[in-house]
């Protein structure tokens, strides 16, 4: 995000941010599966059928949090400091290291500051499932959970 713009790990940022989620959930070809709001940039593990449709969907949620966060920030112009990252995943391993780091992200900060987290981030998928699709490939809906080293986290299904 630029600079200014409120920490989106507040309610009043979040709420828009969860509504962006939830209003590109049924897009075409293009999956928001998990995700993690840090205070001033998020995590996003997608799935899209073609670059094109990764490129729409990202631009149509990216627009859709920049319109909600300018009105609760009563405020306009650009949100976004950059474009988004991609990094495509394809072994088991990748997707359950990229999985693990995206659910506990922010657990992982307080850690790092020697603060005790919570067991499950507020603002991330695995409390708010209800703003993310369910995977539709194998390496999201099965194949993560065979990777062999180290502990997993259970999709939001499993949770509890």
């Amino acid at each position: 995000m630029r600079r200014g713009v409120w920490n989106l790990r507040s309610q009043r940022c979040f709420r828009p941010v969860a509504e962006a989620l939830r209003a590109v959930r049924g897009r075409e070809g293009f999956r928001v599966v998990h995700f993690s709001v840090q205070g001033n940039h998020l995590h996003l593990v997608t799935e899209a059928e073609s670059r094109r449709s990764m490129t729409l969907g990202m631009r149509a949620l990216l627009i859709r949090i920049a319109r909600q966060l300018n009105r609760v920030m009563q405020r306009r112009g650009p949100v976004l400091a950059d474009r988004f990252h991609e990094r495509i995943l394809s072994t088991p391993t990748e997707v359950r290291n990229v999985v693990r780091y995206v659910i506990g992200n922010h657990a992982s900060h307080l850690a790092r500051l020697g603060k005790v987290g919570i067991a499950h981030d507020p603002f991330s998928s695995a409390v708010v499932a209800d703003v993310v699709s369910a995977a539709s490939s194998w390496l999201l809906t099965r194949g993560w959970l065979r990777a062999r080293e180290g502990p997993h986290v259970p999709p939001p299904s499993v949770r509890g």
